[in-house]
């Protein structure tokens, strides 16, 4: 699970020392399986923060786990390098303690042992508190005195991970960065009789890769700075990698995982968990009823904590531990859930997800655990599958999709279940939808009232959720005049916030008066309405020495801007006029805007969404084209007090604000015409 890449930094830590054992971080010899690489020599005039005389980072499978090795000798040559001498070394007490081979500052011909006179400083690592982490992480600090510009700094250190929820199937990942110091660096793994993982590398790694009978080495001398191809997926962004596996394949991780829930999840006889149940069944007669209810106990009453104490990173707490504490990880509450499911009689299984959103190309990577970071429940009801996420707020129900858009997933089954891809498809809902609405019936020359009403979806919906529901009304409104008031704001008199779980959004809604910019030209008035523009797409190019014929990657996102305005009770609906709408696709995102002038007031409303993640790189030199004939007006309207204003022949029927329900799934954010072209993508 773990992933072997060393990056050099320097920590700033702030927490207080915990008690030190003095077996916590011991000196030792270098392994036997580490050959350390021959210096190479600093070059006349160098320059930049330091010179790596060399760097090596070796992975080690034995019948212990794994252990890694970091050792280099690194020429400081700016003020800002001396930072690197403060080292830091962080661990799992489960595996072991650290073994520190050598800590040297080399100067001028001599050598000083830094360990005679400074030692390390213990501190217990839970920076994590306020994010609800308990990891158990050690680290040790040491601070090398006397350190200078000029001077040499030579660290040799070995660390061990080894969780017993692996049973010897170790996987991990090597990894260069892609801008480091000019110098030389080695990369290995190496391993026991009988220990040869499966391994795979990037076809960078490949060309200077150097094999043995017990290990593979990949040496570079002054790396050049890696840039990977821009704007393409993010599975053409793995460069410079080497990624080992003890799995045969995913099915195996699938099956080395499947019984650990199974014993979690399962509860005894007389277990206060079998009268939850009970309780739940009795109040609720539908199955999809009974599994929001058992969601909602999972989500409500047992708080958020992550546990990594131990074996804990891997092995879910019991369904019981969790519930007699009321405090668990996405393991645990996965645990409980599948529990309180069977009970109830609804089918169910584990999943294992990255939250991260850097999924794709997960079915080119070798089996490894430490590709995923989360863990949920879906359920089938009625013929359906459901997701069910322990960890989301309570207003989170049952799903047909996933709160977050998961390319591969993997199900945890006895059988043992292959790596499983979610199709993609264009959101049907917009992501985030804003309304305003704008009464300007008073006038020109007076504060018109103001409507904004947010709708917020997925993530953001339930994070807007999580931080603003726990506040008072009085807070609200009081934070929402402090924030915003002073700009367009010219009072804030009301904030609502409510989720909408029906709809699965956040509703923020702030009402309040602006002092409307309008533009004047003598008896003239023009308006640009919020959120009525678009910015022209970049062209989609590449460096030459990129390569041209990978597709391009477009983030998906689907928001929607509808704004009416009321316009002044003096003027009439045959002295307004607005810019011309369009609907055009380029680059695979739609760009919609639509206006109509009826009912005594002007609106508009426009629509962005992306239809295709992935483009060709034959339809974007196509669409690079195209970018010159792009409209990137604003949302202008304007009124014209002699009137003769000729009706656009671009007017659509466009609702207002307040005409629909626009937590709605059917609100018309793109034209009848841009859906179907997606459709039939």
């Amino acid at each position: 699970m773990r992933t072997t890449g060393w990056a050099l930094l320097a920590l700033a830590l702030a927490h207080g020392p915990a008690k030190a054992e003095e077996n916590q971080v011991k000196r030792g010899p270098t392994p036997d399986w580490v050959l350390p690489s021959e210096l190479v020599p600093v070059p006349e005039g160098a320059s930049g923060l330091l010179f790596v005389r060399r760097q090596d980072i070796v992975a080690h499978l034995d019948d212990r786990g794994q252990a890694q090795y970091l050792g280099y000798r690194m020429r400081l040559l700016h003020p800002n390098a001396l930072q690197i001498g403060n080292i830091s070394i962080a661990w799992n007490p489960a595996s072991g303690p650290p073994v520190v081979h050598m800590i040297n500052v080399h100067r001028d011909g001599t050598t000083i042992d830094v360990l005679k006179n400074a030692s390390f400083e213990i501190l217990r690592r839970e920076d994590q508190l306020e994010a609800a982490m308990l990891d158990g992480v050690l680290t040790a600090v040491l601070r090398v005195p006397d350190l200078r510009v000029g001077d040499e700094l030579e660290v040799g250190l070995t660390t061990r991970s080894n969780d017993p929820t692996l049973a010897q199937n170790e996987s991990g990942i090597l990894f260069l960065l892609p801008s480091p110091q000019p110098g030389r660096f080695r990369l290995g793994l190496s391993w026991d009789e009988g220990a040869k993982p499966n391994v795979r590398m990037t076809p960078d790694m490949a060309a200077v890769a150097r094999t043995g009978d017990h290990s593979v080495d990949f040496l570079f001398d002054n790396p050049p700075t890696l840039t990977p191809p821009k704007d393409a997926p993010p599975r053409f962004l793995w460069q410079r990698m080497v990624e080992f596996s003890d799995f045969a394949d995913w099915r195996a991780v699938s099956r080395h995982f499947a019984p650990l829930y199974a014993k979690a999840a399962h509860i005894a006889e007389g277990s206060p968990l079998k009268a939850e149940a009970r309780r739940i069944a009795a109040a609720h007669a539908d199955p999809l009823d009974r599994a929001a209810a058992a969601l909602k106990m999972v989500q409500q009453d047992v708080r958020y904590i992550y546990v990594g104490l131990g074996s804990g990173n891997l092995t879910p707490a019991t369904a019981e531990e969790t519930w007699r504490r009321r405090y668990g990880d996405c393991k645990g509450k996965t645990a409980l859930l599948l529990a309180l499911l069977a009970e109830l009689g609804i089918e169910a299984e584990a999943v294992v997800v990255n939250n991260q959103g850097n999924d794709d190309g997960f079915d080119e990577r070798l089996p490894n655990p430490g590709l995923f970071d989360h863990i949920l429940v879906r359920a089938r009801i009625d013929g359906k599958q459901y997701w069910l996420d322990g960890t989301l707020p309570p207003v989170a129900s049952p799903a047909l999709d996933p709160v977050v858009d998961y390319r591969w997933i993997l199900p945890l089954d006895m059988q043992g279940d292959p790596l499983e891809k979610r199709a993609w498809r264009p959101a049907d809902r917009p992501d985030e939808i804003s309304l305003y609405e704008i009464d300007a019936r008073a006038g020109f020359d007076q504060p018109a009232r103001v409507t904004n009403t947010t709708i917020a979806r997925g993530l953001a919906g339930l994070q807007q959720q999580a931080q603003l529901s726990g506040i008072s009304a009085d807070q609200l409104l009081t934070g929402m005049r402090q924030q915003i008031v002073g700009s367009t704001w010219q009072t804030v008199d009301e904030v609502k916030l409510h989720y909408d779980q029906k709809a699965g959004a956040s509703v923020l809604t702030v009402v309040g008066s602006w002092e409307v910019d309008w533009e004047k030209d003598g008896g003239a008035r023009s308006l640009a309405l919020p959120g009525g523009g678009f910015s022209p797409p970049e062209k989609r190019i590449r460096p030459a020495d990129q390569n041209q014929n990978l597709p391009f990657y477009n983030k998906p996102e689907f928001s929607c801007s509808v704004t009416t305005v009321r316009f002044p009770s003096t003027t009439q609906a045959a002295n307004w006029t607005y810019k011309s709408g369009f609907d055009a696709t380029i680059f695979g995102q739609n760009y919609y805007r639509a206006f109509d002038i009826r009912d005594g007031s002007i609106r508009m409303i426009r629509g962005f969404r992306v239809d295709s993640v992935e483009i060709d790189a034959a339809s974007a030199r196509q669409d690079n084209g195209r970018i010159a004939a792009f409209d990137n007006s604003k949302g202008w309207i304007f009124y014209e007090p002699l009137g003769g204003v000729a009706p656009d022949s671009a007017r659509k029927m466009v609702p207002a604000t307040y005409d629909i329900d626009w937590t709605a799934a059917d609100v018309p954010c793109l034209s009848s015409a841009a859906i179907n072209r997606a459709a039939t993508r």
